[in-house]
């Protein structure tokens, strides 16, 4: 998906049969898939000496694999969720994104070695890719707050900066009772803490299984003082560690991802990523004598050790899918959460709108009024085009966010206006990509991917290398590129558009019609063979925008119709436009672009502007750095097969091989029905 495959940790067994005592490995789905396809063959019954016993850690249950293992002579292969699991903890029933299958013991239980930790303490670490890899890894956990439970806000407020973070957890937990310590530890932490930092306030941060009231942690409202506070809320730890000035912790992952934002944290128990020199260990582990850096400690433990599963494919991958899957998870419940009032929407979008922006956060509400929309005391979502200066007034009195809706960039397999639902879309609350007389959340994401580092753009270049590769655009129709010979002249390509469309009215400027265009480019190229292609809501007589046989016949050579835009791409020299995505488009595929209008790729030094763009645009973004802010960053992207939020790479995948269920027949019947009535409403007002 993203450019790596499932990495194979140092010491993986062979393919065998593997036995389990446990209800879980036997009703958990995604446990079970993740196991076969690690190679594990899963039987009931009893073992051989030959054979593996499947347990869960050292839960409850794992006693019963451990006797039939010892009776028998097979070997015990203690499973547990990887360090990135999901949104939220397993109790809410959400199931992980990756598994550790441990042959030698567990990563949490520091009496002997696990797997984890002979990898960590012999494997070279010494491949520049892959500490590349993980350096990256480190910058989007970062970026994106990503943790173990990923359920978690970055708009919070957090505590004022300058506190001392005291990491809790749940009571009876195995890493601790197996990392070396006690619920006694806890208290001797949080006195330690106090006494080490003279007139600190001291921030506790509960784990979320507390908080979600599903098992008690070691303090609560009768640990808090004038000096103590309880953070219970699902703020962001990467928030957190920042404005922390010392970090303790007995065993929890929180630990780990304090070394990751910068901290040497202060270890009580015995943690799988204590003694490697990047901890204060108050209880040291004789045997681990190496010194390791962040990157290695995150090659072993992210990108080596799990098993990482991949939902949209049902196979394994590599750490940048699972970080990839997570971030969208991630962003679509932050977003969401809260959920939505839904202004004016027409009915056919009210069911792809419902799979988009409800699966994570409660069911939209639909209103037609802004009154009544503000009324409803939740952000404000209407389509890009429909805003009025009433609704943004409403929405300023009440204090409510709103956001404009538009398709994304990689939108689907057929035309919107014949009712295909789109697989990509904006939420943008500053303003709206194709409007160039304000600022919108995709300019100010340009600029910001303009500062990103080499190996950020890295996914950026290999997202656009599968665009060109697969020939994914848009809409991705049908249609041929057979074109005349040019005679050895140069290829100006000259895509239409609608004429009445907004990114025409607000962006386009002096030159705002199809033939205006061909003018201009006849007059930029006298010699060039003209090649015209018209929008295909045109084509198909769904929206204005034609041009007269006459005028064609006149400015163009050749005029391209119901054609594959990116092969007329990779046939052209250069494209001239008003506004068209195909400039995009076009940019990404490494032909040169000149615009006549102000679209979103405009202005940032990679494209010939004749027309006047905002002075604002003043960073000078790489081709992958705009690619990274219009595809990565900027939309929202919604799997047709799973139903689920998911990264860009997937619908790119789906885009080109067609495996996107058809729209139901209804919607058109819907669409149409509700359009008679729109034109019809007179009857109604007599």
């Amino acid at each position: 998906m993203t450019g790596h495959a499932q990495d194979t940790p140092a010491g993986a067994a062979q393919p065998r049969r593997a036995y389990y005592f446990t209800g879980g490995f036997l009703t958990n789905r995604r446990v079970r898939r993740i196991l076969e396809l690690a190679g594990h063959d899963l039987a009931l019954g009893k073992p051989g000496a030959d054979d593996d016993v499947l347990v869960w850690g050292h839960s409850p249950y794992a006693a019963r694999g451990e006797k039939a293992a010892e009776a028998t002579g097979a070997h015990v292969v203690r499973v547990e969720d990887a360090f990135l699991r999901s949104l939220h903890p397993g109790r809410s029933g959400e199931p992980p994104l990756g598994l550790t299958i441990d042959r030698r013991g567990a990563w949490f239980d520091s009496r002997q070695p696990s797997e984890l930790e002979h990898l960590l303490a012999t494997h070279p670490l010494d491949d520049t890719a892959l500490l590349d890899r993980a350096r990256d890894a480190i910058a989007r956990m970062r970026e994106n707050h990503l943790t173990k439970y990923a359920a978690v806000d970055p708009s919070l407020a957090a505590p004022p900066p300058g506190y001392v973070l005291v990491i809790d957890q749940t009571m009876g937990d195995a890493s601790i009772r197996l990392g070396g310590a006690s619920d006694r530890t806890f208290r001797e932490m949080l006195v330690l803490a106090q006494e080490e930092n003279p007139g600190a306030r001291i921030v506790i941060k509960t784990h979320p299984e507390t908080s979600g009231g599903h098992r008690s942690g070691h303090y609560d409202d009768g640990d808090t003082s004038d000096r103590i506070s309880l953070c219970t809320d699902p703020l962001s730890p990467w928030v957190l560690m920042e404005g922390a000035t010392a970090v303790y912790t007995v065993s929890s992952q929180l630990g780990f991802e304090a070394i990751l934002a910068g901290h040497r944290p202060q270890v009580f128990g015995q943690p799988f990523y204590a003694g490697w020199g990047l901890t204060e260990d108050l209880n040291p582990i004789g045997r681990r004598k190496r010194r390791l850096t962040r990157a290695q400690m995150v090659a072993g433990a992210l990108i080596l050790y799990p098993r990482w599963y991949d939902p949209y494919r049902d196979r394994l991958c590599g750490l940048e899918d699972v970080l990839a899957t997570l971030e969208a998870e991630a962003r679509a419940w932050r977003q969401d959460r809260r959920g939505y009032v839904a202004l004016g929407m027409r009915a056919w979008k009210r069911g792809p709108l419902q799979k988009v922006f409800a699966a994570n956060g409660p069911a939209l509400r639909f209103e037609d009024a802004p009154d009544r929309a503000v009324a409803r005391e939740r952000p404000v979502m209407v389509w890009a085009g429909k805003e009025t200066d009433a609704l943004r007034e409403a929405c300023n009195r009440a204090d409510l966010p709103l956001l404009r809706v538009e398709d994304g960039f990689l939108r689907s397999r057929g035309l919107g206006a014949e009712l295909i639902p789109p697989l990509s879309l904006v939420l943008d609350d500053l303003g709206i990509y194709y409007d160039p007389t304000r600022a919108s959340r995709l300019e100010q994401m340009i600029a910001e991917a303009a500062e990103l580092p080499p190996e950020r753009l890295r996914r950026a270049e290999r997202l656009t290398h599968a665009l060109t590769s697969t020939g994914v655009s848009k809409y991705n129709l049908p249609g041929n590129a057979t074109l005349p010979d040019p005679g050895g002249r140069e290829v100006v390509l000259v895509p239409g558009q609608v004429e009445d469309d907004a990114s025409i009215r607000l962006g386009a400027g002096a030159i705002c019609t199809n033939l205006a265009l061909l003018k201009t480019a006849r007059d930029l190229h006298p010699d060039a063979f003209l090649l015209y292609k018209p929008h295909p809501d045109v084509e198909a007589g769904l929206r204005s925008g034609a041009v007269s046989p006459d005028d064609l016949s006149l400015l163009a050579d050749h005029v391209a119709t119901r054609a594959d835009p990116m092969a007329l791409i990779a046939q052209a020299d250069r494209v001239v436009t008003m506004t068209s995505l195909m400039g995009f488009e076009a940019l990404l595929r490494g032909v040169p672009v000149t615009v006549t209008g102000a679209p979103f790729y405009a202005g940032w030094g990679l494209t010939q502007d004749l027309g006047p763009v905002p002075a604002r645009r003043r960073a000078r973004p790489s081709l992958a750095a705009l690619a990274h802010a219009a595809l990565i960053s900027y939309p929202r992207y919604h799997d047709p097969v799973t139903g689920r939020p998911c990264p860009v790479e997937v619908v790119v995948e789906r885009l080109a091989s067609g495996t996107i269920p058809s729209p139901a027949i209804r919607l058109r019947a819907l669409a149409k029905l509700q359009g008679w009535f729109a034109g019809h409403a007179w009857l109604w007002r007599r």
